[in-house]
């Protein structure tokens, strides 16, 4: 199996540890950071969405004007644009910047405030899940359908729609899905090219891509590929990079009026609450994932670390590829430090490692 990294670019320099300053739209940090990625062998970005914050995919073509080969990786919620709309942008941006855009589809939210800001009218989970399963079913058809199609369903209804543009990269754009209920391994058994988690132990792990192969089977589909979601914190010694662990933690407690990350209430998605699971068996599970920042902030979106020397993390990294992990969403509580740092050690380290792995597997094989 290939491996993949994706990083974050942000819209401007904030994180747990780093109150943001500055305009909320920072072209050149913007530049900075998806030009750092490209450097350091990432193969793709976040950019993620918030109802209160800059348009993604605005910010994402212009990460892609400034760099050659970054892949372009856009979070979007289903529900506030059209199917029909945002399938053709995707197509159109992936005849300008060939095989570098993927989708994010993200249909759950830490709290309801995040939904109804933008006008949504579909309070019940699962029928929002629904919703999106419609939302994705127009998008494929908008791209591969060679003729006109009517779509007549319980959220959406087009009639005659038709797409001049296609994807002119193997005919699709990535379609990535999140979600731990079974309303969201539901659609991503029938949608997903590749199902993101959260940066959660080995058990958990097991369980949750065991749940959507099952629905990948259900419906026919092979199985997708699988990303995992941490925060590396990584150091000369493992001493050391303990040390920053612990520093972070505490940063981050006495940033938290300034940077907003604090607990306010139980989270309400299930993503969230599998992390607290998780955290209330201590701050330090497996070998090295580390959940003090999950259980301070109430598990707010990548919260989860692995902490080491950068050939631990990894071997850590390498134990998650043996459970099926082909693609790494790593980012740091600083953001454009670390990512350069990723690039140095823990990037080539596991893709080495892996490398190794593979061809062991197969000289075993002949």
């Amino acid at each position: 199996m290939s491996i993949e990294f994706i990083g974050f670019i942000g819209n401007h320099e904030a994180s747990e540890i780093i109150p943001r300053s500055g305009p909320i739209v920072d072209r050149a940090y913007i530049e900075a950071v998806a030009k750092a990625h490209e450097l350091a062998g990432f193969d793709r970005a976040l950019l993620a969405f918030h109802s209160d914050a800059p348009e993604a995919l605005t910010v994402g073509q212009h990460a892609a004007s400034v760099t050659d080969k970054l892949g372009i990786f856009v979070a979007h919620r289903p529900g506030f644009v059209a199917p029909t709309v945002l399938a053709r942008l995707f197509a159109t941006l992936d005849n300008l910047h060939p095989g570098r855009f993927a989708i994010n589809v993200i249909t759950g939210a830490d709290h309801r405030a995040e939904l109804v800001r933008d006008g949504n009218t579909v309070e019940d989970k699962d029928e929002r899940y629904a919703r999106t399963s419609e939302f994705l079913d127009i998008v494929r058809l908008e791209w591969e359908s060679d003729k006109p199609f009517d779509y007549k369903g319980r959220f959406y209804q087009v009639e005659g729609a038709f797409s001049q543009v296609k994807p002119s990269w193997k005919g699709a754009v990535p379609i990535f899905i999140a979600g731990a209920s079974d309303a969201a391994i539901d659609v991503a058994g029938r949608h997903a090219d590749t199902f993101a988690l959260w940066g959660e132990t080995y058990e958990q792990v097991r369980e949750l891509t065991d749940r959507v192969r099952a629905a990948s089977a259900r419906n026919g589909r092979p199985a997708p590929r699988f990303s995992l979601s941490l925060r590396p914190i990584i150091a000369d010694t493992e001493d050391q990079a303990w040390a920053k662990a612990d520093a972070i933690l505490e940063k981050a407690k006495a940033l938290q009026d300034r940077t907003g990350f604090r607990k306010t209430a139980e989270p309400v998605n299930v993503g969230s609450r599998r992390l607290l699971e998780a955290a209330a068996k201590g701050p330090r599970l497996d070998k090295r994932l580390w959940t003090g920042i999950a259980q301070l902030t109430g598990a707010k979106g990548n919260s989860t670390a692995l902490v080491g020397t950068p050939l631990q993390v990894a071997e850590t990294l390498v134990d998650y590829y043996d459970l099926g992990i082909e693609t790494f969403l790593i980012r740091g509580f600083d953001p454009l430090i670390d990512a350069i740092d990723y690039g140095r050690e823990l990037i080539p380290e596991t893709r080495r490692l892996i490398a190794e792995r593979a061809a062991s597997r197969a000289k075993a094989a002949e």
